[in-house]
């Protein structure tokens, strides 16, 4: 499929978002005395439950049945349908005790709340831009904020962070550029609390740096299945070498790597990054969990 084509086809795919639609063996991280600890529970793809400061967060809630939507056109292996595979809990479940919703962007892998009835429409919900928040109250969200530098939601300080997904030769091209679009991440802060970076739908850029330098976080939570695209090199978001990446960059931080195996484009298996893992010497501070597995910090 040649460029152009795939950008057409990449259209139609996100079009439908917009419009509505098993972990290493080492020992978990432990909270330092006088720390209070989060819990991580990754649900699939880049859903993840976060227990932080006495309030739950629901970041990129993807709740459907396995093979409710068709794959993503102009991507790898766009003729298998999403989700790959079931959530591993009822999507009430999932639900069960959140506070807020944190949409990272709108692409249907991270949000489809708009084609179903178990977010509730009444619920605290953040998004990164007012373009996507417009998205999400036009589907009867009642309460959407957009997140900023210093979003205070009931004592837990959010602050967006940049980066871009995919290569800058990607958004050298205007048309794909605007379908990729934006897509944030999150730093998670509250007094007495380690600092969580969930760095988002992004390559490794100058933003991703800044953040962890400024941050410091005691967590980094990456989006590693090496998503790719139909005629262009590169991946939309982190790959198994940003893993071994972060790893160096943040030597104090818990590394979590997510967004594998529950969608058509991913090119990373868990299996596959386990062994890189390994290979590189790295398991102490790498955690990769199944689906529905909880972690605490």
């Amino acid at each position: 499929m040649q460029p152009m084509t795939a950008i057409r086809a990449i259209a139609i795919s996100l079009a439908l978002g917009a419009a509505g639609l098993p972990a290493l063996a080492s020992p978990q991280a432990t909270a330092t005395p006088g720390t209070a600890s989060v819990q991580m529970q990754h649900i699939r793809n880049a859903t993840t439950k976060i227990d932080y400061a006495g309030k739950t967060f629901l970041v990129d809630p993807l709740l459907a049945k396995k093979g409710a939507y068709p794959g993503f056109e102009g991507t790898f292996r766009s003729d298998r349908r999403n989700p790959l595979v079931e959530l591993p809990m009822p999507a009430e479940d999932v639900m069960k005790g959140v506070d807020a919703v944190i949409v990272t962007h709108t692409h249907l892998d991270h949000w489809d709340g708009g084609e179903h009835q178990f977010v509730p429409k009444a619920i605290t919900l953040f998004a990164q831009n007012e373009a996507d928040a417009k998205i999400i109250r036009g589907q009867g969200f009642t309460d959407v904020r957009v997140m900023g530098e210093n979003t205070v939601f009931e004592g837990v300080r959010l602050t967006r962070t940049g980066g871009q997904h995919g290569t800058d030769e990607m958004y050298a091209n205007g048309p794909l550029a605007g379908f990729l679009g934006t897509a944030m991440g999150i730093v998670f802060q509250a007094s007495g609390s380690p600092t969580v970076y969930l760095v988002g739908d992004t390559v490794w850029r100058s933003e991703v740096d800044q953040s962890l330098a400024k941050f410091k976080p005691d967590v980094v939570i990456l989006n590693a299945g090496e998503a790719r695209l139909v005629g262009y090199a590169g991946s939309i978001i982190m790959s198994k070498d940003d893993v071994l990446r972060a790893y160096k960059a943040a030597p104090n931080a818990t590394i979590v790597a997510v967004h594998m195996d529950a969608i058509n484009h991913m090119t990373l298996s868990r299996e596959q990054l386990r062994d890189y893992v390994h290979q590189n010497g790295i398991q102490d501070r790498v955690r990769i969990p199944a689906d529905g597995e909880t972690l605490k910090f």
